[in-house]
């Protein structure tokens, strides 16, 4: 098949959006579909590079860092992708290309796939002074735009539980994003012992790990909050920047835990790996998730995860197995404690982090999605020649 994936950002871009895509990507290619993709440019101009469209957009960093908007109609590649006549065209934004993604598939006949990745009832405080009022506009944008599709990706049923509620009438599936697992099984000791120097971590730290955003959503202040300060050689690194670094730096100093509390800043895709080579325990206090791919990224690597409680990852991180659910201060320190002090306990549920992720993998999620792309065009086919 010929698959067309369009999405508002993409590599060099770190998010889970892109990384989402990356991975797609890649399976799809594996799986002997062309696959190319239409986003937007992160400088002032058009081009084409590798199978990859990218148009010219402006940045609208003030409203949301990294958050950029096309500024031309594109009409070129539009017609240069309308003459590749894609069989299936998947959207995974809700803005500057996902008109233009309508557009194509309504010209070709294709089926129009759209993932819904991101919960924006927890992102309109952003834009929108009132929680109650931000929300609202959030279910009716999300239902507009997703009665335009022919079929909805929810990547947990936390998601099509909610889109359901929105009011959302066209097919909702549950595809859980996949990663590339060999990715984060490769082991480099060495380059990892040099990131434990790098960062003044001790052969005996135990090291809770956070990788993502720094931003309010994202919940970072509760990990600093509820740091065990009691345990010397607990450590807690932070991967990653954003508009919150500066505020919880500032929190971090007023905790006095300058020299537990570690910034490492933000990372390149190729070392990701490593850090999570790093850590002994995945530390997250997200409730905005729609999946929560470093969730899945931190089992393969055989790290077991401490999240706060969400449905978005019920039957991912099971409790007492390959991690914990938290809902309070007192389970997020008591289940650390279990874990830092039990070096059997570490490796029983490093094995069974390891097992738990075999189902998020790249080719699983790679057939569910072609899967998908297979009933949709056929139901798209069968529709043109009744009409004929």
């Amino acid at each position: 098949m010929r698959i067309l994936l369009t999405a508002d950002s993409y590599l060099p871009a770190k998010n889970g959006v892109v990384t989402s895509l990356v991975n797609l990507r890649e399976g799809l290619t594996a799986l002997g579909h062309e696959v190319r993709i239409l986003t937007l440019s992160d400088r002032h101009h058009t081009y084409y590079q590798d199978g990859v469209w990218y148009l010219r957009s402006v940045s609208l960093g003030p409203m949301y860092p990294g958050l950029r908007f096309r500024d031309t109609l594109g009409r070129n590649t539009l017609n240069d992708l309308i003459r590749w006549n894609p069989d299936v065209v998947h959207s995974q934004s809700e803005f500057s290309t996902f008109s233009l993604a309508r557009r194509i598939a309504n010209t070709v006949g294709a089926p129009f796939i759209h993932t819904y990745h991101t919960l924006y009832e927890d992102y309109t405080s952003y834009f929108f002074p009132s929680r109650r009022g931000g929300r609202a506009l959030a279910q009716r944008f999300s239902r507009y735009v997703l009665s335009h599709t022919d079929a909805v990706i929810a990547p947990t049923e936390k998601i099509r539980t909610l889109l359901k509620i929105y009011g959302v009438k066209v097919p909702i599936e549950v595809i859980p994003t996949g990663v590339n697992v060999a990715r984060f099984r490769e082991r480099n000791p060495q380059a990892v012992q040099a990131l434990r120097s790098q960062y003044s971590i001790g052969p005996d730290d135990f090291v809770m790990l956070y990788i993502g955003r720094l931003a309010t959503e994202k919940s970072i202040d509760e990990l600093i909050r509820f740091f065990p300060k009691e345990s010397n050689h607990i450590k807690l690194l932070i991967v990653g920047d954003g508009p919150e670094q500066e505020a919880l730096e500032s929190l971090v100093a007023s905790r006095d835990l300058q020299d537990r509390v570690i910034f490492a800043g933000a990372q390149e895709y190729e070392v990701i790996p490593l850090f999570y080579q790093l850590g002994n325990l995945f530390c997250s206090a997200s409730r905005s998730e729609t999946q929560g791919l470093t969730y899945v990224e931190a089992l393969s690597s055989t790290l077991p995860v401490l999240g706060r409680a969400d449905s978005c990852i019920d039957g991912l991180v099971q409790d007492g197995v390959n991690g914990w659910q938290y809902s309070s201060r007192e389970e997020f320190v008591r289940n650390i404690d279990l874990l830092a002090g039990d070096d059997a306990l570490q490796s029983e549920m490093s094995c069974n982090a390891r097992e738990s992720s075999i189902p998020y993998s790249q080719e699983t999620f790679a057939r569910a999605v072609e899967s998908l792309y297979m009933t949709q065009w056929t139901r798209k086919n069968m529709q043109k020649n009744w009409s004929a």
